[in-house]
């Protein structure tokens, strides 16, 4: 049987992938895989904190989650509507011993997810979510009278409380006054943090994207349709636009002109102000091999190591741990600072990119001006043997000739897909036009060499 997790939590579409009784048997299961692991004993009461983000579905799996966990137990406390960087931090300032967010991120509203997250609020490792996998459908001995668990609400306490944190995290003299803000909250969870934590600090905020109706969560809006953003930005002459995405977990940007401003340029930003501070550990930021080489020159040129992981926040997140690095990334918006949250916060990126602006007196387009941005070109190779993409010969030819060609002007990336039959080609270079040459030209090889009908016959 396939891996029932994914790299971030359990995925799929709501009611059909992930069933009502998949998320009750899920919760159980994690209640039981963390109690033996010491998370509560029998003198004490085990508390779970439960939130989600404002997809329709997620209203019946938040009760099928909260009553998998009573029963085996576990006193809930539901957050209701919340980001999942909030769910982190919450179970963690609250002393909770689990919490359970109930999102799909970025996906479009049918899609939902159920991701956890164990004491101190960081993600579960393979090792728990595997144990949690085996212990599905075993037969446990059921808690009964006083012995199972109690539900409450939370009464908007701990949301303020998050808020709260966002603001403190950016200390004494950090003034928004003077910034005109556009935040895209995706008609996602962001809608209840983003902008009182702005206004807060004095900027001037438009909301845009901020009437959830439990189906318009990333519909053409948030960071993955950042076009209303760009023209709102130019329309209401503001500083500066901020798009988040349904769980509020990822940020992008977009200067006063309406050009977008990545996860590599605002961690770029972000890297160099800390280092400013002192703040960035050993002088090192961690970044995905999917990094523009734009970034990784500029970090080059002002001093900054570049740790670079496999593709997905959970492996940046990873070799911060392991080193005690403060500042990680992902190109699409995860931005990871350590010292104030142990996963993605797109609202705490966005208050910090923002502070950053009003402390220097300089706008975003000139800050962004850090990095060079390099054409990138991805083309997907469907229909191959992925698994051979990094051991045959002409294929690793063919990569070795186009990077000797690009030189220090460009790279190559082949990448094989963790889900699908396909490969990932992707070329950077001077210009577009170079970038595509070489990127359609690699394509076509490993089309020719890794097609599932030439490997078979071979």
């Amino acid at each position: 049987m396939a891996r029932l997790f994914g790299t971030d939590g359990v995925r799929g579409v709501a009611n059909l992938d992930l069933t009502a009784e998949i998320a009750l048997e899920l919760s159980v299961a994690a209640a039981h895989v963390l109690a033996e692991a010491g998370a509560f004993t029998e003198d004490r009461r085990a508390v779970a904190l439960v939130g989600r983000d404002t997809r329709a579905s997620g209203e019946f799996l938040e009760a099928a989650v909260v009553a998998g966990l009573a029963s085996a137990g576990v006193d809930v406390i539901r957050l209701g509507v919340m980001p999942t960087p909030a769910v982190a931090y919450l179970v963690g300032s609250m002393e909770a011993d689990l919490g359970v967010m109930l999102s799909a991120s970025h996906n479009p509203m049918p899609d939902n997810g159920i991701k956890f997250f164990a004491k101190g609020g960081v993600k579960l490792d393979d090792v728990i979510e595997d144990a949690i996998e085996q212990q599905l459908g075993e037969v446990w001995l059921r808690p009964t009278g006083a012995k199972v668990g109690r539900i409450t609400d939370d009464d908007s306490t701990a949301l303020e409380a998050y808020v709260a944190h966002l603001v403190s995290s950016l200390g004494a003299d950090s003034s928004l006054d003077g910034l005109t803000v556009v935040i895209d909250c995706a008609n996602g969870a962001a809608s209840v943090t983003a902008l009182s934590a702005f206004e807060a600090q004095g900027a001037r905020v438009v909301p845009l994207h901020a009437s959830p109706d439990g189906l318009n969560i990333n519909h053409e809006c948030g960071s993955t349709h950042m076009q209303s953003l760009q023209e709102a930005v130019v329309s209401y002459q503001a500083d500066l636009g901020i798009a988040l995405d349904g769980d509020a977990d990822r940020c992008l940007a977009v200067d006063a002109t309406g050009q977008v401003v990545d996860g590599d340029q605002i961690l770029a930003i972000l890297a160099l102000a800390m280092k400013e501070t002192h703040t960035l550990h050993s002088d090192t930021v961690v970044a995905t091999v999917m990094s523009n080489l734009g970034f990784l020159n500029a970090m080059a040129e002002h001093g900054i190591q570049v740790d670079q992981t496999k593709v997905g926040d959970r492996y940046v997140l990873e070799d911060m741990n392991a080193n005690g690095f403060t500042l990680g990334g992902e190109q699409s918006g995860h931005v990871i600072m350590s010292e104030f949250a142990t996963t993605g916060d797109g609202v705490l990126t966005a208050l910090h990119l923002a502070a950053r602006m009003a402390r220097t007196g300089r706008s975003l387009a000139d800050l962004a001006a850090i990095m060079t941005r390099l054409p990138q070109v991805m083309i997907n190779v469907s229909g191959v043997n992925k698994v051979r993409a990094g051991i045959d010969p002409v294929v690793a030819s063919a990569v070795s000739q186009a990077s000797q060609e690009l030189g220090n002007r460009g790279r190559v990336l082949l990448r094989p897909s963790g889900t699908e039959p396909l490969v990932r080609v992707m070329v950077e270079a001077e210009t577009e036009q170079a970038a595509r040459d070489v990127a359609e030209r690699l394509a076509e090889v490993v089309r020719d060499r890794l097609s599932l009908e030439h490997t078979a016959a071979s």
